[in-house]
């Protein structure tokens, strides 16, 4: 599968200071989250791909086209939603989004066509013949999300897009990123600082730590390798001999209150010796749960381990 983006070696400097430092990664998924505390060069990363930073060193490629040879074309393929506001206050939505159709290289008809479209699938086609300083916030933010996604790109760039929404308005930006997600037709880079944002629209994470990877994973595959770690609920009067019939299976253990028990299943052993133990014991598994690491832990364990590498 060709890579939507390749980051081989990049390194951006501003004056003496790196700000991305030898970035290798091969991001691959449908919707990919960009995830990293304040200052760990998520936004310079953005703007370097879109040709804003020249590398100092390294390249990254987007679907297969070199950002530094080929920058042209690079921009044509994308569509960007930028963290802050860039509105004429006085211009009305709709002119807008053909403005930035038209800069996107769609002809004036195509982008006025487009402009409509693109406003009435974020839902604002009632206001699209309003100044845009009139808008709400969550208006605003609709907008800038219309305008990247009227020239039909392949790939959209999504810089805090629920920056500052109340929870209804950000319901909606969500389900808004989940339907562009589903529909098949591009690509998307989420970058936030809300870790839930990109659990409910991504099956890819990239984390950047002081501007360094700190981890690139499969979001379903990192929860399904710990998928060997089980909570269960029992019920009985031999919980005790239970615990001690599934030590000798090989489980490791860890009792809780209310019947409640942590275990750890060695490779080979199916969950259902798990159930004939108990009812020899005459034990009731009332409830069994797999654990799935959430992507706080797994964002968590890049943090302590990138601090370990420093």
């Amino acid at each position: 599968m060709e890579p939507v983006i390749d980051l081989d070696g990049l390194e951006v400097r501003f004056g003496t200071r790196v700000i991305l430092k030898q970035l290798k990664a091969s991001l691959t998924g449908r919707s990919i989250g960009l995830l990293g505390p304040n200052g760990a060069g998520k936004s310079t990363l953005l703007n370097t791909l879109l040709g804003f930073h020249a590398p100092s060193a390294g390249t990254a490629r987007i679907f297969g086209r070199d950002i530094r040879s080929q920058a042209r074309q690079v921009r044509s393929l994308i569509g960007y939603m930028p963290e802050n506001d860039a509105f004429i206050s006085s211009m009305t939505g709709v002119r807008f989004v053909r403005l930035m159709a038209e800069l996107a290289g769609l002809p004036s008809e195509h982008a006025l066509e487009r402009a409509h479209e693109a406003f009435f699938y974020v839902g604002l086609g009632e206001v699209r013949y309003r100044a845009l300083g009139t808008y709400s916030l969550g208006m605003k933010q609709s907008a800038k999300l219309a305008q990247a996604i009227a020239h039909g790109p392949k790939l959209l760039f999504l810089d805090e897009p629920t920056n500052g929404l109340d929870p209804p308005a950000r319901s909606r930006m969500i389900q808004l990123i989940q339907e562009i997600r589903d529909r098949g037709d591009l690509h998307l880079i989420l970058s936030s600082h809300l870790l839930r944002d990109v659990e409910e629209c991504c099956d890819q994470v990239l984390i950047l730590k002081d501007g360094r990877v700190a981890a690139f994973c499969n979001l379903e595959e990192e929860r399904r390798s710990n998928r060997r770690f089980l909570e269960i609920e029992t019920r009985g009067e031999s919980n005790g001999n239970f615990l001690d019939a599934v030590r000798t299976l090989g489980c490791e253990t860890a009792p809780g209150a209310q019947g409640r028990v942590k275990l750890v299943l060695p490779d080979g052993l199916e969950v259902r010796r798990l159930y004939e133990v108990a009812a020899a014991q005459n034990v009731q598994i009332r409830r069994l749960n797999h654990k799935r690491d959430s992507l706080e832990d797994i964002f968590l364990k890049a943090m302590e381990t990138a601090d370990g590498r420093q």
